[in-house]
Formats: C-alpha cells, structure tokens, sequence
C-alpha cells in the first residue's frame, strides 16, 4: 500500500481536499467596522487556494459575540454577500474554504457590543487579563451570568450562522471551542460556576458543545461541521487543570458523530495529539507550530489525517508548493498581523516557478 503524505488526497464530509495541508484560521483585523471583510480580503484568501483546506479567520455569529477591531461577522445580509465574494474567488482556484465561527464571550469589552452592554458568559467571572482596543489596552470587565433560557438563544446564532456561511458558497463550517471563547468558557471548571444543566460534571460542562455542535449540524448535515480545540493554551486566562483526563472524554463523546473533522492545537508541551487521536474515530487535524518536518511525520505515522499551520500560511500563500519541492519559506512579519492595509497581509511573494 502507498504510503500516506502531505499530497494524498483526504475526504472530508462531501469535499475531498486535494492535499492534506491546512491553512490555520487567523485573525487578520482587516475586516471594516461593520464586519464586512472587504476586496483584500479575497485576495488574500484567494491567493491560498492551493490549501488542502482553508479555514477563515474566526467570525463572530451575533453582534453580541463580537470581540475584536475589525474582526468580521456573518450575522446580517452585507456580511454574507461579502464572504460569499471570498468563496467564490477561493473555489475559482480550485480551492476548499470552511468559515470558523465563534462568540468570544467573557472576552469581549462593552467597547465592541451593541449599547456597551457587559458581555455574556456561563458565569459572572472575569477574565485575568487585557484585550486590545484602538484607544489602548483595556483590562476584562465581569461578564453577565447567561440566564438557562438564554442559551438556545445563542445556539440558534451559530445555527443561523452555519445556514448564512453554507448559502454565501462555503464548504462547511468551523466551531471555534478553543483559545478561552464562549463555547471553552462553558468547557472550563474555572470559567463556568454553573450549578443547572450546563455546568458541574464533564458531562454537563459539554453540553453547550454538544447541543451547538448538533444545531449546526442539522443545518445540512455533520459532515459540513468541523470544531476546533486547544487543551491549556496560554491565552485569555485559560486554566483547565483536569485538562488531561477532560479532552479523552470529549473526543470520545465526539465520535461516531460524523463531524467532517474534530482539529487540535497543540499549545504547551504536552503531547496532546499522543493523547487525543487513538480517542476520536473519525477525521483529525493537528496543529500547533508545526514544521515541515514535524508534520510530515504526523501524517506519514497515521497521527492525523491533516496537518494545520499558520504564520507559516501568513507569510506563504503557496506553502503547498514550496513543502513539494523543498524550496525556501518566507518569513512571517508579526509586526502587521493585526495591523489595517496589504502590508503583511497580500504582499508577500510566492515562489518563481
């Protein structure tokens, strides 16, 4: 039997992507103050096509989960019509594009939200920390305790959202249950005090998960639906100490769901992908400042199905290309990650061919 690598084809749900290299989602903040990403970024997602699969930036399902500058939304008619431009000039190039939707939750400031209102989280507990804003650094403010009957209010946004992302032409969806947002908030015994249905045991902390996870899903079926995770990660105020027997039960209670793919990023030193894939069957991403070498090797050794990167992606729209022949990468500028214009964001070259 031929040996697995970067370039096997892999199915997915009802896409096969045509190489097994991912493009991270990553926040770009090039997006307007209506959420709106704009003709950048359709170049930008555009020029890397060549991804086995390209998952976007987080985008926020409501205005209440906007967290972040000029982050982008899919949750009114102008947003859809915009990423559906993105979508088509993706698939012009033959490429594969799913939307990773998220609400940040306790993360937000009242700065980003409708009337200043206080965010919302599983529980009145702020966040160590601070998040950025274009007057400065502004420290976290204690959340509002969502209300039990509030809940399916918001599942039905990630529903909702899913319905837009499918119909503006994407291949499928991305639930971002990582980097200490509102879906990890219930996840985690630190950020969820709760004492009703979604808070207390493993099994209740997973609950928002799970009934999100099955609302999007029932928009057109699991296999459009991929969710992300990122055990421990040292990002707005993360602290997760039963993380390691935690993170085996969900991929357990994720399996035999059909979900298009169940992706990890690896964040501390731990061997998370060790630990985690012989615990979910069905398809699994792995990510977490990867090289060409290390991923290789998840691939080749059956520890992924796929292999996700990102500054690297950044600072190399035709990454594909250059891992097949070996040629030298471009080195990602952090300085213009965030920062508004094509500067770092369009304008680094690919390779002469």
């Amino acid at each position: 039997m031929e040996n697995t690598t970067f370039f096997t084809p892999l199915r997915i749900g009802e896409i096969e992507m045509p190489n097994r290299i991912v493009m991270a989602p990553m926040t770009r903040s090039r997006a307007d103050d209506a959420g709106i990403p704009g003709g950048l970024s359709k170049e930008y997602y555009a020029q890397r096509a060549s991804a086995g699969l390209i998952i976007t930036e987080a985008t926020y399902v409501s205005p209440m989960a906007k967290g972040y500058v000029r982050t982008p939304g899919i949750s009114n008619d102008a947003q859809e019509e915009a990423w559906s431009k993105i979508a088509e000039a993706v698939h012009a190039r033959g490429g594969k594009i799913f939307m990773q939707l998220f609400h940040t939750g306790r993360i937000a400031l009242p700065d980003f939200l409708p009337r200043n209102a206080a965010p919302v989280a599983p529980s009145a507990i702020a966040a160590l920390g601070q998040n950025y804003t274009d007057d400065g650094m502004k420290s976290f403010v204690t959340p509002r305790e969502l209300e039990t009957e509030e809940i399916p209010y918001i599942i039905a946004e990630f529903a909702k959202a899913t319905e837009r992302a499918l119909r503006a032409g994407f291949d499928g969806v991305e639930l971002h249950a990582a980097s200490g947002f509102l879906v990890h908030q219930f996840m985690m015994a630190s950020s969820n005090r709760r004492t009703d249905m979604y808070g207390g045991l493993f099994d209740t902390r997973i609950r928002f998960l799970m009934e999100t996870l099955d609302a999007m899903s029932a928009v057109k079926g699991a296999g459009h639906v991929g969710v992300k995770f990122s055990p421990q990660i040292q990002y707005n105020d993360v602290q997760e100490e039963d993380a390691e027997d935690f993170y085996p039960y969900v991929m357990k209670s994720l399996s035999g769901r059909g979900l298009a793919y169940v992706h990890v990023a690896k964040s501390n030193e731990i061997d998370w992908h060790s630990k985690l894939r012989p615990n979910y069957i069905g398809r699994y991403f792995a990510g977490g400042k990867l090289t060409k070498h290390t991923g290789e090797a998840l691939i080749e050794q059956g520890r992924a199905d796929a292999t996700v990167f990102g500054s690297l992606y950044v600072a190399n729209p035709d990454l594909p290309v250059r891992f097949s022949t070996d040629a030298p990468l471009n080195t990602p500028d952090p300085e213009t990650f965030y920062s508004p214009g094509p500067k770092g964001y369009t304008d680094y070259p690919t390779q002469e061919l």
